[in-house]
Parts: structure tokens; sequence; C-alpha cells
């Protein structure tokens, strides 16, 4: 099976909000994807940005967006994340009831569909669902705030959603978000994550762009087992 190339998505929550553009383009020609955190002070104890900003920035920048939904009640407000042109909208399955739904509303707005799991949030039960995602997002931390330690661990369900996509030769990107760095990245590419977000690993580096190339670099060289 073809594994595809590591795609690296620097997270804005580690950004300078006062600069938001000029960040953005400080990895424009690097990146893959930019991670946007949306954060409703309910679902996880901490507020961010919304739709406004999303749609401010969507005209700054041509990297798609992987915006990453960590609010309440999503079925009311992820279609509007797609229809605002983000590449990738992914929700917690621990909000919805239904996420399969959710998945075909944001698909037919004409985004992709993106799953995620919560550190204390065990993967087995979701993985029936998975062909109907185009990403699963599962945390390295728990959700809610940027800076955390990178917690090994949770690479078990990494590892158990590889064999899951593999043998069921699904098109799914494996993606790991929280305290991804040049010291961690490695173990979750080897794990078989195949999409990174990494918040001060680049945005807390004196060249955002050569974080970025360096974190895929990593990435790339324990994918194919170097």
């Amino acid at each position: 099976m073809i594994v595809p190339s590591p795609i690296v998505a620097p997270s804005i929550l580690a950004a300078d909000f006062a600069h938001l553009a000029d960040e953005v383009r400080a990895v424009e020609n690097a990146a893959d994807w930019l991670h946007v955190d949306v954060m409703d002070n309910h679902f996880v104890p901490n507020l961010t940005i919304g739709l406004p900003v999303v749609q401010s920035l969507r005209a700054a920048t041509q990297l798609p967006f992987d915006v990453h939904l960590m609010i309440e009640d999503p079925r009311r407000w992820a279609p509007g994340y797609a229809d605002a042109g983000a590449y990738n909208v992914t929700f917690h399955a621990e909000a919805c009831d239904d996420p399969v739904a959710l998945a075909k509303d944001l698909r037919s707005a004409g985004a992709k569909a993106g799953l995620a799991i919560d550190r204390d949030t065990p993967i087995e039960p979701y993985l029936e669902l998975l062909p109907s995602f185009d990403t699963l997002l599962i945390m390295t931390i728990k959700a809610g705030f940027g800076g955390q330690r990178f917690i090994p661990q949770l690479l078990d369900k990494v590892r158990a959603a590889r064999r899951h996509v593999d043998s069921g030769h699904l098109e799914l990107r494996i993606e790991v978000d929280g305290g991804i760095a040049a010291d961690t990245i490695e173990q979750a590419a080897a794990a078989g994550a195949d999409a990174f977000v990494a918040g001060t690993a680049v945005y807390g580096a004196a060249d955002p762009a050569e974080a970025v190339r360096r974190l895929r670099g990593l990435a790339e060289r324990a994918a194919s087992g170097a």
C-alpha cells in the first residue's frame, strides 16, 4: 500500500493573534494545511476564534484550512466552516450523536469530513465509522489548550487506526494533535500517523517555515523506516 506523503499543519493557536495574516504567510510556502482550533468554552475550557476570523483569513492565504471544532453542537456550526471555504472540518466524536450524518453534511457543503477522538475516549467504537470520513484526528493530549506535553501511550490509538485503515484499504488521513515537535513527530509517524498538527514547534521557532520543513523531513524518515 502506498503511504501518502506526510502533511504538516501549523496550528495558529500558537501564533501571534495580533498579526494572524502575517503569521499565516510565514508558513505559506512550507505548510501543507493550516490548522485552526475553534474552542467554545463549553466543550473545552478555553475560548478561541470562530467563523468571522476564518472567513477573514481565508482571503489572506491559499493554504487549505484544517478546522478543528472543539465545540458543543457541531451539527449547528460545522457546515458554516465548510461554506467559508475550509478544506477539512473536524468535529469531536464526544460532541455529536450522529457523526456519519454530519460527515455527509460537510461533504455536501464541499469540505472533507474529520472525526476527532479526545484523550480519554476509546477509539474502537468509532473504527467502523471511518469509511464516512476523510480524516481521523487523534488527540495526543487532552483537548483544550496548546503547549501541553505529548502523551506517548495515546499512540496505541494511532496504531489501532492504522491497522484498521490498511486492512480495509480506506483512504483516510490519520492526524495527530498535541505536543508534536521534533522530539515526538517520529514516534507518531512510526505509529502510523500521516498528518501532524504542530503549534509551538512551528510558531515558537525563529524560522517557522524552516521548522515545518524539518518536521516533515523527520516524519518522512520515520514513516519510511529509515
